[in-house]
């Protein structure tokens, strides 16, 4: 997904409510935290199941909460704090909702923004090197809706993107309602040069009508995607071309969903809103895990 968002330095939340071998079109770099020089201790599995009163925010340890508008994307929604965006549903679900309005006048990159939506990561609460990382979710339809399931490199505030590497486990766009992608972004093969495969589902079926399962199986110099337990695609240092392998070391993960941009395209006269990121779970399990 990625890319920083524009204003610096960003609002970052601590207590709750911020391809066969299709190639991802554009890169998603993601707002940069700070450099966190201090080592980190051992920690159990990372879960979240989203339980929780209806209207309440996120578990603020484990999540903090981006805001601000994303111009490298050229998205079209500002990323707001609370509950509007990103809430609990009391169903035992963390429903991010995507809404055509703009109730306090955010300013975005193009003007007065169109959109609100929400942007949550882990940073700074949990990182993990190597296991099974996982989510089930049902994701939104329609032109110009775009939802992901990402992680970057724990060193981003010091290195920046691409040299942090990015592991895109899940991305769609509205106009393929029936595939969605996978793609690692590191130096010498981010934004276009992505490298990665896309997942369709049979019989023309939409992601959108139902809950799916998006995950990565991470080990040393391997990376491998499945949906609903089918393994679509592995990547391995022998894929990147001569480049440098950026993915044995921690990252962490992100849950957002953007409106429009440079690979969705803006919505038009047939994108409804509201639009609904639904997500049942996010587990990350084995593997050598960290967190503050």
């Amino acid at each position: 997904m990625h890319a920083s968002l524009r204003r610096r330095p960003l609002v970052w939340l601590a207590t709750a409510l911020c391809c066969g071998a299709v190639l991802a079109p554009t890169a998603a770099q993601a707002a940069r935290p700070p450099a966190d020089p201090a080592p980190r201790a051992a920690a159990a599995n990372f879960t979240d199941d989203f339980d929780g009163p209806a209207g309440s925010g996120v578990d603020g340890s484990k999540w903090q909460t981006e805001t601000g508008d994303n111009v490298n994307n050229h998205e079209g929604q500002y990323y707001t704090a609370g509950t509007n965006n990103a809430s609990l549903d009391g169903q035992g679900h963390l429903v991010i909702t995507a809404r055509k309005e703009n109730p306090n006048n955010y300013q975005c990159w193009y003007g007065t923004c169109e959109y609100t939506s929400a942007r949550l990561n882990t940073s700074g609460k949990f990182t993990t090197q190597y296991g099974h990382v996982e989510t089930r979710m049902k994701i939104p339809r329609g032109q110009g809706i775009w939802p992901a399931f990402w992680m970057l490199g724990d060193d981003m505030g010091s290195v920046g993107w691409p040299n942090s590497g990015e592991i895109d486990i899940m991305e769609n766009v509205g106009f393929e309602p029936n595939t969605v992608h996978g793609t690692i972004h590191g130096p010498g093969y981010s934004g276009a040069g992505g490298i990665g495969a896309g997942y369709s589902l049979p019989g023309g079926e939409a992601f959108a009508d139902d809950f799916h399962t998006f995950a990565i199986d991470w080990s040393p110099d391997k990376i491998s995607w499945s949906v609903d337990g089918n393994v679509y695609q592995e990547r391995t240092p022998a894929d990147v071309n001569g480049n440098e392998w950026v993915f044995n070391k921690p990252f962490y993960i992100i849950l957002n969903l953007a409106v429009g941009g440079d690979w969705p395209g803006n919505p038009d006269g047939s994108t409804s809103f509201p639009q609904e990121l639904v997500v049942d779970y996010v587990h990350v399990s084995t593997g050598d895990s960290a967190a503050h």
